[in-house]
């Protein structure tokens, strides 16, 4: 069984339960398969990612295998616009948040013809010098754990949807994010646009940001926010501690 989002933003949750931890987000057009079937419940993986978790069934709209597969093939077509609507069938408009997929539009056999949408558009691989830009769309956007949207995001999501909307890869977590890419010595090394990641005590990667110019990251914590980097971690300027203890730096590009 296969499925697409067709509402602007569902949760994705732990377990198959309204009271239960959201994981992360599905976005308005984004395609996934149904691995496991539990009353009103559909445990799910999204192709992009391949992250899985829990979604309402009430909540997506069922397509066949065709359609999943040749949706897979598209290039990924994205809203470009902090929010924007999109017209749905019986004359009505949805709002879709920015990162929401429009690559589905056109296709008949997913059963979704009806929807048109005349706004801004992103696709294909954009100039590394461009995350830096995409980033300051989503500044003070709440944090938000599991989020995906400028209404409220968490530290993986905002990197994952920085470059997702410039035609690149990353995982859903942070942990997962840290595995990719080349390693550098030395903050120096650096340059805008790269990831750097941060560790608890146990050594366990918690936290990941969007390194800056002159020594400084753009990340998710209580909102998205500036702070500057050392090679201690993250400096807030307004509490005068460091907030995040840095454990390496990673070129993806």
């Amino acid at each position: 069984m296969f499925g697409i989002c067709n509402l602007a933003i569902i949760p994705l949750r732990a377990e198959p339960s309204d009271r239960s931890e959201i994981v992360s987000q599905v976005l308005f057009g984004e395609h996934f398969e149904v691995v496991e079937e539990l009353k009103q419940w559909r445990r799910i993986r999204l192709h992009y990612d391949a992250y899985e978790g829990w979604v309402d069934s009430k909540q997506f709209q069922m397509i066949s295998e065709a359609a999943y597969n040749t949706l897979s093939k598209e290039p990924i077509i994205l809203n470009a616009d902090l929010i924007d609507y999109i017209s749905a069938p019986n004359n009505t408009l949805l709002p879709i948040p920015l990162g929401a997929s429009l690559s589905f539009l056109n296709h008949d056999d997913i059963n979704t013809a009806q929807f048109e949408f005349d706004g801004t558009k992103t696709s294909g691989v954009q100039d590394k010098s461009k995350l830096i830009a995409t980033a300051f769309m989503y500044l003070n956007a709440p944090y938000l754990w599991g989020g995906k949207t400028p209404f409220g995001i968490d530290c993986s999501g905002f990197t994952q949807m920085i470059y997702k909307l410039n035609g690149y890869h990353l995982f859903r977590d942070a942990s997962q994010q840290a595995t990719q890419g080349e390693a550098l010595s030395f903050i120096e090394e650096s340059e805008p646009g790269d990831l750097a990641f941060f560790d608890n005590e146990e050594g366990n990667i918690i936290h990941v940001g969007i390194i800056m110019e002159n020594n400084y990251i753009i990340h998710a914590s209580g909102k998205v926010r500036i702070d500057r980097l050392d090679h201690l971690g993250i400096f807030n300027p307004e509490t005068q501690k460091h907030t995040h203890k840095l454990r390496v730096i990673k070129k993806i590009i």
